[in-house]
């Protein structure tokens, strides 16, 4: 019977480890793909003058939003922030 409760015990602290790493996961992965929409941003932009810089919130709010986050950004910096 005790070795039944250890091992709930052990599968339910997996599993919050198991979600701790895959929010951590998540978010670089997001953060990645938004660094990348901003360098695609940057060398499509640059023919036009624009430039966004290439930040850890910046690459977290474009991978998040993805295309819309970028015109967020866009629109931030546009405004003189």
């Amino acid at each position: 019977m005790e070795v039944w409760v250890f091992g709930l015990a052990a599968l339910v602290i997996l599993l919050i480890v198991v979600n701790i790493f895959s929010l951590s996961l998540k978010l670089l992965w997001n953060g990645i793909v938004g660094m990348v929409l901003l360098w695609l941003f940057n060398l499509v932009g640059g023919i036009a003058g624009l430039h966004l810089e290439i930040g850890a919130v910046s690459a977290l709010v474009a991978g998040f939003f993805g295309i819309p986050g970028v015109i967020l950004l866009l629109l931030y910096q546009l405004m003189g922030h």
